[in-house]
Formats: structure tokens, sequence, C-alpha cells
């Protein structure tokens, strides 16, 4: 990030000054001119006091939200409408440099607008905008009696992060309407601390399954990323997480599996620590976790960094059927239409939402149920995950 920082800077204040050639075209206001410059430095002060001050990014988490929100509602309503200066420059290169056009100004500022009002529903509306994705899926080797079998998946709740009461609740219910038999969880239950679960454990333990409720940790789930007095401290917390997931409901899987019984018949239930790519931590073991299961047992894993998926699932020596993963949070922002799928976590993750299939083993990464950082999302909506097994005939 230390070094990619620079560039940030010089785009961050080239874009400035292009804009602002469409905001002197349009008006002469001081006040207008003046304030233009003025949210730029409030933004700037806040990183800097930020970046000068020990510690501050512990001790401030509300002004870093703060600050991430009103640097994309400043900044990249700007990048989206400079192609429009910049397309109007190279045609004023050949006209030797006549005025700018005001129409052209105009459009440019419509674009800005359009965009910065995009995110502002993101920021409001879009937290909560739940969706439900129904996918059926069909394995030889499924048992009998698991046909038609549902399984609701969730990933990626990162209480710390919600604010409003109504929002979650709403959330809640859409998922106990859709009467799964079983309700997974894929990881990522807050984003530092146990504590953080504390106003919501009432409303999460009303989720509801028949043949139960599991989960297993996600990398934010163990207390990396925030400062702690002591490493015996840390250590409190993760065993304080554990007891919420039982508080609310959920056996978690920790490196470890379970069977699922249903008229006689059964299928694994695999949940591994996470283990992320790149500078993740690996803590995960699915050779541990699937010791004891038969080859031929009907096998359905959660892994909640999909890279799991490339690196250790696919050529691991016991076939698993499907694995569920989240991670991604499908970046909260992208483009979804018409069976296009676009978002800038694709170049990082190539699984990175919805589903995908090898050789028959298939992988459904979910898009979060929360969001974490971007305080909202666009495009790229909060996910409710619904699976049907159904046993393929010959």
């Amino acid at each position: 990030m230390k070094r990619r920082l620079p560039f940030i800077l010089l785009a961050w204040v080239a874009s400035d000054i292009y804009f602002f050639e469409a905001v002197k075209t349009l008006t002469t206001n001081e006040f207008i001119l003046w304030g233009y410059w003025l949210v730029d430095f409030l933004i700037a002060a806040g990183f800097y006091f930020l970046v000068t001050r020990r510690g501050a990014t512990r001790q401030y988490p509300n002004l870093i939200a703060a600050l991430m929100a009103f640097t994309l509602l400043v900044f990249v309503p700007k990048i989206f409408a400079l192609p429009v200066l910049l397309i109007e420059d190279i045609t004023r290169l050949f006209r030797h440099f006549p005025p700018r056009s005001v129409w052209v100004s105009e459009l440019d500022m419509a674009i800005a607008v359009f965009v910065f009002l995009s995110l502002l529903y993101g920021m409001t509306g879009g937290r909560h905008r739940y969706k439900v994705h129904r996918i059926t899926l069909k394995f030889p080797d499924l048992p009998a009696a698991f046909d038609g079998f549902t399984i609701t998946q969730l990933s990626d709740i990162h209480a710390g992060s919600f604010t409003s009461v109504k929002g979650v609740e709403k959330g809640i219910s859409l998922v106990n309407k859709q009467k799964s038999n079983l309700l997974l969880f894929t990881g990522d239950l807050v984003n530092n601390k146990a504590s953080e679960m504390d106003p919501w454990k009432e409303a999460f333990a009303k989720l509801k399954a028949p043949y139960g409720k599991y989960s297993v940790l996600g990398n934010h789930d163990y207390g990396d990323y925030t400062g702690w007095e002591s490493e015996e401290a840390k250590a409190a917390n993760l065993v304080s997480l554990k007891h919420v997931h039982k508080e609310i409901g959920f056996k978690l899987l920790l490196n470890s599996s379970t069977e699922i019984q249903k008229d006689g018949q059964s299928i694994a239930l695999i949940g591994v620590e996470n283990w992320g790519k790149g500078g993740f931590h690996k803590y995960g073991s699915l050779t541990k976790a699937a010791d004891d299961i038969p080859d031929d047992k009907f096998k359905i894993l959660m892994s909640h960094d999909p890279s799991h998926w490339e690196a250790k699932t696919l050529e691991h020596e016991k076939h698993i059927n499907l694995a569920l993963a989240g991670h991604t949070h499908g970046m909260q922002f992208g483009i979804e239409l018409f069976g296009f799928q676009w978002s800038p976590v694709k170049y990082v993750y190539p699984q990175w939402a919805g589903l995908y299939e090898r050789n028959g083993k298939y992988l459904y990464v979910n898009r979060g149920f929360g969001f974490l950082g971007f305080k909202g999302r666009l495009g790229i909506w909060p996910e409710i995950t619904v699976i049907t097994l159904k046993k393929a005939t010959a």
C-alpha cells in the first residue's frame, strides 16, 4: 500500500485539477470555487491526522470509515467524468484550443452527479439490499434421501460495521423465509473483536434450520487486524468469539467434520479454519478435517477464502463435491446485469462471486451479508444463497 500511495495521491491531485476546469467553465462563483478545494483540504487533513498520530488508526475507526466514504464520494465521480474532458481536449488540439464548450462541461458534471448519487445510494440503501441467489446442483453420488435437500449459505456478516437494527433484521427475516433444511455460515462474523456481536446476538439467534446451523472462522475473526494489549488478550478474544457462535446457535467446525443425517443416510460436512493465499494466515487443514471421512462419502466443505479451492481442495486426495466460500464481498462494487459480471476484485481472485465448476467439483462464493471498509454496496448486493441438491439420473 505504501508503494501505491504516491500514485494514488498523484491521480487524486491530477483528477482534481483537471475536473476543476469543467467547474470553472460553468461558474465564476467564488464560494463554489473555494469550496471545491476546501473539501479536498479537509479530507487531506483527516488522513494527515491519522498518519501522524500514533495509534490513531486503531483509536478512531469511525473517522477512518468516514474518510473512506467521503474520499469515494469526492474522487470516484471525477474519475468517471474525466474521459469526457479528455475527448474534448483531443478535439481542441486540432482546433487550436478554443475555450471549453459549456455543454461538454455540463455533460461532464451530469456524469459526476450520477456517479455521486449512485455511490450515495450504495452507502445508504445498498448496504441492506439483500438478494437471494438460488442454484440447483446435481450430483450422481448424492444419497437419495438428500434429493431436494436445501442449504442456505451466509458469509461475511461483519457485525462491527452494522448500524441499522431494521436493516439487519430485514436480512435475517429473509433468511428464515427460505426455510432451508441446513444453514451454513462461512466466516467473518466480526471485523476484529467478539464484542462487536453483543448488540446483534439476539437477532442472529433467531436464524432457524431443522438440520442445524454450522459455521467456520474467517480471517477477520482471529483479531489479527487490531491492536491488543497482550497476546493473552487476543487469545481470550478468540475464545469469546467461539462462544458467541454457540450463543447464537451455530456449531463451529474447526478443522473438523460432522455428519448430516436424513432418513438413514448421511453426507459429510467439513469445516476448516481460515486458509488464504498471499499474506493471509493459513490456519486451515483440509487433511486434518477430512481424515476420518470415507472416500465415497458425499462431502461439502466450508472454507472462508476461495483461494483455498484451487490451492488445496481441487487436488486433495478426497473428492470434495461442493465447497462454499466468501471473503471477497465481490469488493462490494461492480456490475451484474443480464449474466455479465464484473468487479475489480476479479483481478485478484479468479473465483470471486457465484458458482464455479471443475471436473465435477463445485465452488460457490457468497458475496457476503455485511460490509467492511466501504460502508455500503453498489452493484454487488448483499447475498443470501439457497442451494438445492439434486441426485443426477443416468
